[in-house]
């Protein structure tokens, strides 16, 4: 029988984590556990939101009877914000941190982010995004110059690979293969970077001194 094999697909995924105020001094300590688990930091800030920055932020949880204390807390002192990346970021950030109760989580997660460093449900040491729209949301919000392209997956992703990947990536090995340098993979590194067809070109302006 003919073995059919897997479609090749782009797994990659963006989150945002907040340290929160009560745990800003374990910065350190988070960020190594994050870099441990497998995710990439992609971008990071520290910052500190007034209670009007935190009421946009969480206005999804708007009219609910714990708001007003939220909104308290996220404003009672600075706060690290971070863009974490990696297989499954969403899913597997808010697995590591496990329920947001922190109470619960001792219980039931004890080896849990909020289990080890959350005091109650309120003040629960970190933030996860629910999904990877939230996420989206969540990182424009905090990076507001964040460039967030649409990340391709299943039949976009080989589109995008055929289109804009492969034919660079095939003359490359062509080259290489005519070359062969004696150092295959720096060569054509070298390669790719001097022939990337997005480098961003530099057209020189003739200013009017170098006119007259």
């Amino acid at each position: 029988m003919q073995m059919v094999m897997p479609k090749p697909q782009i797994f990659v995924e963006r989150t945002l984590a907040i340290i929160k105020p009560d745990i800003f001094d374990k910065e350190e300590e988070i960020e190594d556990y994050i870099l441990r688990s497998g995710f990439l930091i992609l971008q990071k800030r520290k910052l500190q939101l007034s209670p009007e920055q935190c009421s946009n932020f969480y206005a999804h949880h708007y009219g609910k009877v714990f708001f007003p204390n939220l909104t308290a807390y996220m404003s009672s002192g600075p706060l690290v914000a971070l863009v974490l990346a990696r297989h499954r970021a969403v899913s597997y950030w808010r697995e590591l941190l496990g329920p947001s109760n922190s109470i619960k989580a001792r219980r039931t997660h004890p080896h849990s982010l909020r289990a080890l460093y959350g005091t109650d449900e309120l003040r629960n040491a970190l933030h996860g995004s629910a999904s990877i729209s939230a996420a989206e949301r969540d990182i424009r919000f905090m990076f507001p110059e964040a460039i967030l392209e649409p990340i391709p997956v299943g039949q976009r992703a080989r589109d995008y690979l055929n289109l804009y990947i492969k034919p660079t990536l095939l003359a490359g090995l062509t080259a290489l293969c005519k070359e062969k340098p004696a150092d295959p993979m720096i060569w054509l590194a070298d390669w790719l970077i001097e022939h990337n067809p997005n480098k961003p070109k530099l057209q020189h302006c003739i200013t009017e001194e170098e006119h007259q």
